[in-house]
């Protein structure tokens, strides 16, 4: 998966600050985003994975010209003949790496890629497949500004209840 492009704008990063209830407002006024030594307003940390918008593959995007994951009227999720390729997959964990920070008038450029995997034996899910996905954001200098690292465990199988 790529992002060609994905701009960091002054409104979404308000939106995003207000459905966190984050009412600091060096992610609303400038004045005081350079208060605070910055030349924009800055995004809030997790801010990155609103980038799923802009990837047409990310599954839950909706798709005008056919259904989606809890698109309209009528859900539409996986029906009976549907294969959940997601099934049996959690995730686990989520770390983000700033190497400077991310600022309105940004527009980044992100690349995926496998990091590292493992195993271990589960209590009750039998082996689990632990992976990371690695998305690195940069700027349009080409410069990296955050590493987002996704740890995902999979299970065997079905874990039984005790």
């Amino acid at each position: 998966m790529a992002i060609g492009r994905f701009p960091i704008e002054a409104g979404q990063v308000l939106q995003f600050a207000r459905s966190l209830g984050d009412a600091n407002p060096v992610f609303t006024d400038p004045e005081v985003a350079a208060t605070a030594g910055l030349d924009a307003i800055p995004a809030l940390p997790t801010y990155v994975q609103a980038s799923a918008h802009f990837d047409p593959d990310y599954p839950l995007r909706p798709h005008l010209d056919g259904p989606w994951f809890g698109s309209g009227g009528d859900a539409t999720g996986y029906g009976p003949d549907d294969e959940d390729t997601a099934s049996g997959t959690l995730h686990g964990e989520q770390h983000f790496v700033y190497h400077r920070p991310l600022l309105v008038g940004d527009v980044l450029t992100a690349t995926v890629r496998d990091g590292d995997t493992w195993r271990k034996q589960g209590r009750r899910g039998g082996d689990l497949r632990f992976f990371e996905t690695i998305t690195d954001y940069r700027d349009e200098a080409g410069e990296l500004v955050v590493t987002a690292r996704v740890v995902g465990v999979a299970t065997q199988h079905q874990p039984k209840d005790d």
